[in-house]
């Protein structure tokens, strides 16, 4: 799982430029060892890696967890969290004068509200965690991802389905027998990928692209140095689903890489995780371990890489640009990942959920797990939070309705009033959608998504210009700079709607979300940009009276 290979001239320039590549590649991990951007950090590295210290500064400075090291507790400010009571525990954090700020969604949203400390995640953060929190920093030095102990696991629903009906059984035991692999090197390349189009295989880490359509693409390629690359920074407020097959069957995600490797002709597999996710982390490494242990995928190279706070990565070539030790900002296309990706060269990129199907659909075939969605193909790893009775993931027909969703999480707390069904990215929708399938053609019908199916339930209780202001916060806060609509519209959406209220007639209007939501829509260079409004947008549409002057305000 260590070392690094360049397959490139010995000369002594190509050897000069790979000595650079590396230097900037492991820039990050240089940062994480030193505890952060610190001072003086950001000379001492750069003496160390011959890097410009302006380099290693921009690259520091980027990323939440180096930028901001002093802030060793972290209060998840995401709208699951804020519905279960974030704000009252981010304050009484402060009161108590730890070392606090707000952070966006640390994929715990079923456990909300959660807590990071250093780069532990806390369950359902409360007074008492807090003081024990308070006590522990007096004298603990701050921890590193690799050395976390993962304390708890999400629920998974339902229970005990037959395996035929369920293509990543949650609920069973990891299987290292590598049937699937073998099964694979009969199909062949083509065979696989046949079996990936028969499946109707969509990515499901938000954009539901088919997944064969990369897998040929990359195949064509006439540069035969290729990578595969796993997308595991799951950074969508509500979700958690790759969280919950980490830790439960990283099995089905190294046998899927592994497939997806040797279909392609790869022999380097990137896995970029999340820098919060310590439990997921152990987990993979130990199913590598497993697999190499039985002498498994020798002729492949498995290299894991940690995240470090930043949710624009999950964009396929921020996270590329991640991987190469640069700051996460999304590349230009063309070309596309397939094209030049990694290290410009052909690259796979898919997410945890969508490469863990793969076992599956060459083990069973693809018209198999087809015929386990409804009017879209395949199972779908559903993730519910907010105001239901047993937040979860929970595994179920692409396609089943809310109504359908909130029975298998135990049902509904209060009366619906609306819903999130893709994550902040997907808008909201009102209770009168609860029938609508869940499902990526169904949502677009209505102008949202399904994204990755973070699906967030708010009853009557819920105010919904705060629920819209704390996405709008969070994609505000998120955006990466780079282009100037989405630095610049993202706070102007927020800032509109926080002086909605107050005497400010020189601020932002409300009236001209429209405009400034196409200049996002359309100058964006990604999509954070492209679907930034859409929180307010949709709220303004289903819920307009949330936005009315209250009594005693002035207007803006």
């Amino acid at each position: 799982m260590s070392g690094e290979s360049n397959g490139r001239s010995d000369s002594p320039a190509s050897a000069l430029a790979e000595r650079r590549r590396l230097a900037q590649a492991t820039l990050p991990e240089r940062l994480q060892a030193a505890g952060g951007l610190t001072q003086g950090v950001a000379r001492k590295i750069s003496r160390e890696s011959g890097l410009p210290e302006a380099t290693v500064q921009g690259v520091g400075s980027f990323y939440h967890l180096l930028a901001r090291s002093d802030r060793r507790i972290r209060v998840c400010t995401g709208l699951s969290c804020a519905l279960a009571g974030a704000t009252e525990q981010l304050a009484r954090a402060e009161s108590l004068g730890l070392p606090v700020e707000g952070t966006s969604c640390l994929a715990a949203c079923d456990v909300a509200p959660a807590v990071l400390e250093d780069r532990q995640v806390h369950p359902h953060c409360d007074e008492t965690l807090l003081s024990e929190l308070a006590s522990r920093l007096e004298t603990a030095p701050q921890q590193t991802m690799t050395a976390e102990a993962q304390h708890w696991r999400g629920h998974v629903g339902p229970q005990g389905s037959p395996p035929q009906q369920s293509a990543f059984g949650l609920d069973r035991e990891p299987d290292f027998s590598g049937r699937a692999y073998r099964a694979a090197a009969d199909l062949g390349s083509a065979g696989v990928i046949e079996q990936l189009e028969a499946a109707g295989l969509q990515g499901r880490g938000g954009a539901g692209f088919p997944a064969h359509i990369k897998w040929s693409a990359v195949l064509e390629q006439r540069d035969l140095m290729r990578y595969v690359v796993l997308n595991a920074d799951e950074g969508e407020p509500g979700t958690f689903k790759d969280r919950e097959l980490l830790l439960r069957r990283p099995d089905l995600v190294i046998e899927g890489l592994a497939i997806a490797a040797s279909a392609i002709g790869a022999r380097e597999i990137y896995l970029y995780l999340r820098g919060e996710f310590g439990g997921p982390w152990q987990s993979t490494v130990a199913a590598i371990e497993r697999f190499e242990t039985a002498g498994y995928f020798p002729e492949l190279s498995f290299r894991m890489h940690a995240g470090q706070g930043a949710y624009i990565c999950g964009e396929e070539s921020a996270m590329l640009e991640a991987l190469e030790g640069r700051r996460g900002m999304p590349r230009h296309r063309p070309p596309l990942p397939v094209e030049r990706g990694l290290f410009g060269r052909p690259t796979l990129v898919h997410n945890v959920e969508t490469i863990a199907a793969v076992p599956y659909i060459v083990e069973r075939g693809g018209a198999a797990f087809r015929e386990l969605g409804r009017g879209e193909a395949g199972p779908k790893l559903y993730c519910v939070s907010g105001h239901v009775r047993q937040p979860g993931t929970y595994e179920l027909p692409l396609g089943v309705t809310l109504d359908e969703l909130i029975e298998a999480a135990g049902g509904l707390v209060g009366e619906l009033k609306a819903f999130s069904p893709g994550g902040a990215s997907s808008g909201f929708l009102p209770a009168s959608e609860r029938t609508r399938p869940l499902d990526f053609g169904s949502l677009a019908e209505v102008g949202s998504m399904l994204g990755s199916a973070g699906v967030v339930v708010l009853n009557q209780s819920a105010d919904m210009r705060e629920a819209a202001l704390c996405q709008l916060d969070f994609f505000q806060q998120e955006s990466c700079g780079q282009c100037a609509p989405c630095r610049i519209g993202t706070r102007y959406l927020h800032e509109a709607v926080l002086g909605l209220d107050g005497e400010n007639p020189g601020g932002p209007r409300l009236e001209l979300v429209d405009d400034v939501s196409w200049q996002l829509r359309e100058g964006s260079i990604c999509g954070l940009g492209q679907t930034a409004p859409l929180p307010l947008t949709s709220a303004l549409k289903h819920f307009p009276e949330a936005f009315r002057p209250r009594d005693g305000a002035g207007g803006s």
